[in-house]
């Protein structure tokens, strides 16, 4: 009696365990998207806000560097403050990249490609090939942001460093051409962020799941 209780139950429980496993699959392969989308939507949201940051850097350089200028101690004290708001987005950015990028690596290692039919397999497979070279648009634009920006992010350091000595008439005067250099340096690196904004989006609403 109860060898046969086993028999007749024993499959049951297997079935039983596999309804659970699948679902839970799906389930860990939808929390691998949405965390790496969420983490493609904060680098987004940083690039952005270096856009903005550029350009409130810039403005409060170019006041200070401005011949009309009257209270440099104040413009200086303005301008290190928007040259620290830069160095802590520049921070913010490579976390946020450096965490994009393990997630990729995570989520197509882990691409769920063992199928029992073989159409369900060869559409998975394709899926992931096609994400891939959606994917791989991201590093391609980003080549020259991330060390145009740190370019920028070095020469307004320097700057204000070399005003924090020399914050006289004759010292911003010297200073001043750099200082426009930089400015222009500023521009190019906002220029260069729209295309790798445009990438990001892309991969992004490619993977984004429907009601969270």
């Amino acid at each position: 009696m109860k060898s046969r209780f086993t028999k007749a139950v024993l499959p049951l429980l297997v079935l039983f365990g596999a309804i659970i496993y699948l679902p839970g699959c799906a389930t860990i392969g939808m929390d691998r998207a949405t965390k790496t989308t969420d983490t493609m939507q904060a680098l987004e949201n940083d690039y952005r806000q270096a856009g903005l940051q550029i350009d409130a850097t810039n403005a409060s350089l170019a006041s200070l560097v401005m011949p009309a200028q009257k209270d440099t101690r104040k413009a200086y004290k303005a301008y290190s403050k928007e040259v620290k708001k830069m160095e802590a987005l520049g921070s913010r950015l490579n976390q946020h990249a450096d965490e994009m990028q393990s997630q990729r690596d995570t989520f197509f290692e882990k691409w769920e490609t063992s199928y029992a039919s073989a159409e369900i397999q060869e559409l998975s497979e394709q899926r992931r090939v096609d994400m891939r070279a959606a994917y791989a648009k991201i590093p391609e634009a980003s080549i020259g942001v991330k060390g145009a920006l740190q370019a920028y992010l070095n020469d307004t350091r320097e700057i204000q460093r070399y005003l924090s000595n020399d914050l006289t008439p004759q010292g911003i005067e010297s200073i001043r051409p750099v200082a426009h250099r930089a400015v222009m340096d500023g521009k190019r690196v906002q220029e260069s962020i729209k295309p790798l904004l445009t990438a990001i989006n892309q991969v992004k609403s490619g993977m984004v799941q429907g009601n969270k």
